[in-house]
């Protein structure tokens, strides 16, 4: 594993307070029920779409690293 459960932890509690005082603030908010529903939305889309930013930016950097290894194994062998 490349990170400690202690910092796994503080990602997952991070996000669960960030969503908790959005929620709040949100409820408290004197909008329409629809214009909550349309940040409600926004917000899932961004988290999803930041997550997916993070997995693919990790998944590319795994892949120029394997890349490279098998380049210098040809480079042994060849």
């Amino acid at each position: 594993m490349r990170n400690t459960g202690a910092f796994t932890i503080m990602a997952f509690v991070g996000l669960i307070i960030g969503y908790a005082m959005f929620f709040i603030g949100l409820y408290n908010a004197p909008f329409e029920l629809n214009v909550k529903g349309y940040y409600i939305a926004v917000i899932l889309l961004i988290s999803y779409s930041a997550i997916c930013v993070q997995k693919v930016t990790r998944d590319n950097a795994e892949d120029n690293e394997i890349l490279a290894e098998q380049e210098a194994r040809r480079d042994i062998q060849g």
